[in-house]
């Protein structure tokens, strides 16, 4: 059986902007994969070519082993997507907005109740089955269209920024039932900014930028593989930096702090502490945070 997602040479032009620049990648049927990336590196643009919403320029992309261009209307209605934006109708309860969406897709009235009522009790949300849009908070609102893009059964979940603006509890809730839905064979697309959500839930993923992959692969291997396993943070003073050259370690300053990415620290910090007088020193876990600011720096982007 075939990826659910293959992508070869993938481009994307806006004019003279190379928003996706001959990307190349593939998705296995059953798992969560992310496109991480700062604003404008080319995620939400190559989640919308996926979508069917944004034509290929060049290259080559299929879902489903069907081509993007070319059966736009059989992927869609395989497709479960959560818009970042909040688009549900204002003038429906929580019910109405899910029955009236799964009118897109033939969906018989009865089985389109029962599907909605299964969904609120699923994203527990059945306590809010009969209100309308405008009385939700932004977390009941974020849990609905989630339910709104399962209304079809889908194959494939396409989800951009899932738990924006949610809380710590709506936000672990969220992860919960996106690992119940992967148990049970779906598969998931998505892109986040919170890279805590990436390491939870993604068994592979992309750091993009600029419209290209800098990396691909588990979040774990990225870390190991690309930062270490542990990170040391020390004060920034003239003795620790020369302290930290005569040792050979590799470092990076970031205002006041120096990092040491190090896979022994304790050996690190000790010899600090012996030599140069370093003042605080915190060891912590390297994270998919430390690699994903290694790779794509820590400038703002608008």
């Amino acid at each position: 059986m075939g990826p659910v997602i293959s992508a070869a040479q993938l481009t994307k032009r806006y004019g003279s902007l190379v928003a996706v620049d001959a990307v190349s990648f593939s998705v296995s049927r059953g798992e969560v994969f992310g496109f991480l990336g700062p604003n404008g590196a080319g995620k939400t643009t190559t989640m919308k070519m996926i979508q069917c919403i944004s034509p290929v320029t060049s290259g080559h992309l299929s879902v489903f082993g069907m081509d993007v261009d070319l059966r736009p209307r059989e992927i869609k209605r395989m497709l479960g997507v959560l818009p970042q934006e909040t688009n549900l109708d204002p003038d429906f309860t929580c019910f109405e907005n899910l029955t009236h969406y799964a009118r897109y897709f033939g969906i018989a009235k009865r089985q389109a109740g029962d599907r909605a009522d299964e969904l609120l009790s699923f994203l527990q949300l059945e306590e809010k089955r009969d209100v309308r849009i405008e009385k939700l908070s932004g977390g009941m609102k974020r849990r609905l269209l989630l339910a709104r893009a399962l209304v079809n059964d889908p194959q494939l979940l396409v989800l951009d920024e899932p738990t924006i603006g949610l809380d710590p509890q709506g936000r672990h809730l969220i992860w919960e039932k996106l690992k119940a839905l992967q148990a049970d064979g779906n598969t998931i697309v998505l892109t986040t900014h919170y890279l805590e959500e990436a390491e939870r839930l993604c068994n592979r993923l992309v750091i993009m930028d600029e419209g290209k992959i800098l990396v691909e692969g588990s979040p774990g291997d990225l870390v190991s593989n690309y930062v270490g396993s542990d990170i040391l943070e020390v004060e920034h003073t003239p003795p620790v930096i020369a302290c930290l050259d005569d040792m050979h370690e590799h470092y990076e300053i970031f205002g006041d702090i120096v990092q040491v990415q190090t896979t022994h620290p304790r050996e690190v910090a000790k010899e600090l502490f012996e030599r140069c007088n370093p003042g605080r020193v915190f060891a912590r876990p390297a994270s998919l945070e430390d690699e994903f600011l290694k790779l794509t720096g820590r400038v703002l982007r608008d």
